[in-house]
């Protein structure tokens, strides 16, 4: 993921969009051309400062490359590869971002199991799982970067800025999938 230099470096781009129709409804792609920088869910919440601009409409590979993640992904196969991220964040939203990009298809994890994890890393005490809540609902990169298997401690589904109902499909999704993997 790209780092606070290289987001600054980027705002100063055009930005591109298309729209790409999902069982969930359109999706919002948006690019600099060289990585994506945001995928919205209709409906969605927290769309970055950035983007006040009206991005163009245009045909790009990288949203072709997107296009093929997000068919495999709603056609239940686990997607190999991601396309470039550069979402916009501060340094503490980048890393939990960072660790969305590490829960497994299928699997969940919870906000205080996040922020224990950022707690070790930065040598504390404790971490509040509520700034970590707050990290997770701006992220950008919506379904590719996983906000949605974030649950709270007590295994409840809360929270989801594309609608907790778009939340519940995408675990069903994934769950399913997972299932028929196993069998």
């Amino acid at each position: 993921m790209v780092g606070n230099a290289a987001q600054r470096e980027t705002e100063m781009r055009e930005l591109f969009y298309q729209i790409y129709e999902s069982p969930l409804g359109q999706i919002t792609m948006v690019s600099d051309g060289e990585a994506l920088r945001g995928l919205w869910i209709e409906g969605q919440h927290h769309y970055p400062d950035s983007l006040k601009k009206l991005p163009i409409e245009k045909n790009l590979p990288l949203f072709e490359q997107t296009k093929r993640w997000l068919e495999d992904y709603f056609s239940g196969k686990v997607p190999e590869m991601l396309p470039p991220l550069a979402p916009e964040g501060s340094e503490f939203r980048l890393r939990v971002w960072e660790l969305l990009l590490e829960v497994p298809y299928g699997e969940t994890t919870t906000y205080s199991d996040i922020a224990k994890q950022i707690a070790k890393e930065r040598g504390i005490a404790k971490m509040s799982a509520r700034a970590v809540g707050g990290a997770v609902g701006h992220n950008p990169i919506s379904i590719l970067i996983p906000c949605h298997r974030v649950i709270g401690a007590d295994g409840s589904l809360v929270g989801y800025g594309g609608g907790l109902e778009k939340k519940i499909a995408l675990l069903r999704l994934e769950e399913q999938f997972e299932r028929a993997e196993r069998e």
